[in-house]
């Protein structure tokens, strides 16, 4: 990118103004403005078994966050996870591993792990309904076919009993592969009722 500063050779004098047409070129380059893009959103009030992102432009970021708003899923003993698409295969199997810790305005707390289950587990309702979840759960190297798809979230949970929750954690599908799609994982059982849900692109930015 060309260096738009008023000392080009001189970082430490550069004033840091911009014009109105450097800031409409920065713009168009994708190198002005906030470090999220938008890629999908998906919005329900009904029943629904899972929630899938199956365009997720893999091979413009490497890094992806997934926002959760609530969301809310009747009452189940099944877990709620992620699992991944490979080339267009969702990965089922039980091969993905996580690490996760709780806990609850009652003073319970707890980790839940796996080296080895269906998803990477975001919750468990403890066949209880959900009130509402809010959950940010990041993605690393998902386009990159070298590589191992990881994850990092957190989460707050508001269950039918009334009791809250927190979650924090990460978790990992230890398969060298491209991902070029997320589902958010009902467990089977448990329909989600409502959710509100974003998917964004960290966009990358490099001065040259």
């Amino acid at each position: 990118m060309t260096y738009l500063g008023t000392q080009p050779n001189d970082v430490k004098k550069n004033t840091g103004l911009y014009t109105p047409s450097e800031i409409l070129q920065l713009t168009k380059e994708g190198s002005w403005g906030g470090s999220l893009e938008l890629i999908a959103e998906q919005n329900h009030s009904s029943d629904v078994a899972d929630i899938d992102f199956t365009s997720i432009n893999q091979n413009k970021y490497d890094v992806h966050l997934l926002l959760i708003k609530n969301l809310s899923a009747g009452a189940s003993s099944q877990s709620t996870g992620i699992q991944l698409y490979e080339s267009g295969v969702l990965e089922t199997a039980n091969v993905y591993q996580f690490a996760n810790n709780y806990n609850n305005l009652g003073g319970g707390s707890g980790e839940v792990k796996s080296t080895g289950y269906k998803h990477i587990r975001l919750f468990n309702t403890s066949s209880q309904a959900i009130n509402s979840i809010n959950s940010y759960i990041y993605f690393y190297n998902l386009g990159n076919s070298s590589k191992y798809s990881f994850t990092t979230m957190q989460h707050f949970m508001e269950a039918a009993s009334g009791t809250f929750y927190s979650y924090f954690g990460g978790g990992v599908l230890p398969q060298a592969s491209e991902v070029d799609g997320i589902r958010i994982d009902s467990g089977g059982t448990n329909n989600y009722t409502a959710f509100e849900t974003k998917l964004f692109g960290v966009k990358q930015i490099w001065v040259t």
